[in-house]
């Protein structure tokens, strides 16, 4: 979260809180953001170089500008050269051997905890720190970024554009012409979903793509299957239920727009055995993948604030707060967002300026949010810091607000349920009363989390090691995904296996 992270009108802020609900509620994997890394199909230094000048010259102002805000909004990049260096040689590796070796990419490491990657029709291919980190080994983050060079090989992104201005030219004709504004939306509708079967649809294409590049480019054809197993089992990691997993699971979906978890998973396999049998796998570079990522900043970075279970800490601003119980927060740069697992309740906490001469009670009743109950706002102090709280109403939600005057910015905290009691009211409450600064010494304790990369020893057990995980919860669960492990799997001795470490 950055400061002022919510200077967005709140009519919007609030429709963006209750449509995350859902999602946060479902745990489904996000995509973020890391590092610049400009990678080409030449391994030769110069000609690297002379392809990097190339797709700069290429670009437009406006996909400059593009590049630059899915940059801050995903958190900024994240700069690790030995993460750089293994990202460009394997990038060149797989275009030299894609259908088109001709196209120039970019890609970019995002610094975000998110586990996600998406391309934009440029060339440009986005990757998280958090997919870097799920991923087990070299072939693994070759199958993401072979699928997302599919999508631009495919012109998934400009087909998908042309289709939608079709969509809405038709829907257009119908209201316009015919003169039936519900037929005309109707029309629009059914569009739409035909649209979200088509993206299925592309995944798949791109799924069926990528393995090819990776299986032509000399890297195990497997890896897109045990990549897509390891999203799915973090997906149900995070949603509460670590029983689940893709392969047994058909909810365990990590975005609505792609296909079902264990179809994608099946269909990766089907696509990597024309390649190679399943007891002839092509190159993992495990070592060399652990190698190049051990010591990444795991979770959250300390600059933008962190979660530790339903606790949110800013060092840098200098302020904590606790969420309710049975709430899972996220932390994105513009707000940090909460929810209960069944998605009846939310909230959202931003950074807002209010002038001097307007009391908080006089703001929050100044209309930035519809439905509100003038008798029902409070001035208030909450650890020696001026406040106001107040209720708003809709037709599906009830909100209990509260703004918290801390320095020279405001901090909203914006609690949504589908039917506020008292007890919940109650919880809401409670849950503000704990924002508080933090001191000088708290703070300088706080230290990043980072991937480890550790030998298993003569006496080690997956439960040992475990033990070692500085996480909130769930270590075993955690540390079996993280190393793409079942249960039953047992450890060699000298083996590298990942653990989270705090400094």
């Amino acid at each position: 979260m950055s400061p002022r992270g919510g200077a967005a009108p709140a009519r919007r802020l609030v429709r963006g809180l209750v449509a995350r609900v859902a999602g946060l509620a479902m745990a489904g994997l996000l995509l973020a953001g890391c590092a610049k890394l400009e990678a080409q199909a030449d391994a030769p230094a110069a000609a690297s170089a002379s392809r990097i000048s190339s797709f700069e010259d290429s670009l437009t102002p406006a996909q400059r500008k593009e590049h630059e805000r899915l940059v801050q909004s995903y958190g900024g990049a994240y700069n690790d050269p030995k993460l750089q260096a293994l990202i460009q040689d394997t990038i060149s590796r797989l275009v030299a051997a894609s259908e088109r070796p001709e196209l120039n990419y970019r890609v970019t490491v995002l610094n975000s905890p998110a586990v996600n990657a998406f391309a934009l029709p440029n060339g440009s291919l986005y990757v998280t720190r958090g997919l870097v980190a799920l991923a087990d080994d070299r072939a693994e983050l070759a199958s993401v970024l072979a699928h997302e060079m599919g999508h631009v090989i495919a012109n998934h992104a400009a087909i998908r554009e042309d289709q939608m201005k079709q969509a809405i030219l038709v829907s257009r004709v119908i209201s316009n012409v015919v003169n039936d504004a519900d037929l005309g939306a109707l029309a629009l509708e059914k569009s739409r979903q035909s649209l979200a079967s088509f993206s299925r649809a592309q995944e798949l294409e791109a799924d069926a793509i990528g393995v090819g590049i990776s299986a032509r480019a000399g890297f195990d054809p497997y890896g897109a299957s045990r990549f897509l197993t390891a999203m799915g089992r973090q997906a149900a990691l995070r949603s509460g239920d670590a029983t689940k997993s893709a392969a047994n699971d058909p909810t365990a979906d990590f975005l609505a727009s792609h296909p079902a978890t264990p179809e994608r998973i099946s269909i990766a396999i089907a696509n990597a055995r024309e390649y190679a049998a399943p007891d002839k796998e092509g190159e993992r570079d495990r070592d060399e993948y652990l190698s190049a990522i051990n010591g990444m900043v795991y979770g959250d970075d300390p600059k933008e604030g962190f979660i530790r279970g339903r606790r949110f800490f800013h060092p840098k601003l200098g302020f904590t707060f606790t969420a309710p119980e049975n709430f899972t927060l996220e932390n994105t740069p513009q707000a940090v967002l909460g929810a209960t697992s069944d998605g009846r309740e939310a909230l959202r906490l931003d950074a807002v300026r209010v002038t001097g001469d307007q009391s908080l009670a006089q703001y929050l009743s100044s209309g930035w949010i519809d439905g509100v109950e003038i008798n029902s706002v409070e001035s208030l102090v909450l650890n020696g810091f001026p406040a106001a709280t107040a209720v708003a109403r809709g037709d599906q939600w009830s909100f209990r607000m509260f703004a918290i005057r801390f320095g020279s910015d405001v901090y909203r905290m914006i609690f949504a349920a589908r039917e506020l009691t008292p007890d919940i009211d109650a919880s809401f409450r409670a849950a503000a009363s704990t924002f508080r600064r933090v001191s000088i010494d708290e703070a300088d304790k706080v230290q990043p989390q980072r991937v480890r990369v550790v030998s298993v020893g003569l006496t080690d057990t997956i439960d040992k090691l475990a033990a070692r995980m500085d996480v909130p919860d769930k270590p075993v669960e955690r540390f079996l995904v993280l190393n793409g492990m079942d249960r039953a799997d047992k450890l060699s001795y000298g083996d590298k296996v990942k653990i989270i470490s705090a400094d």
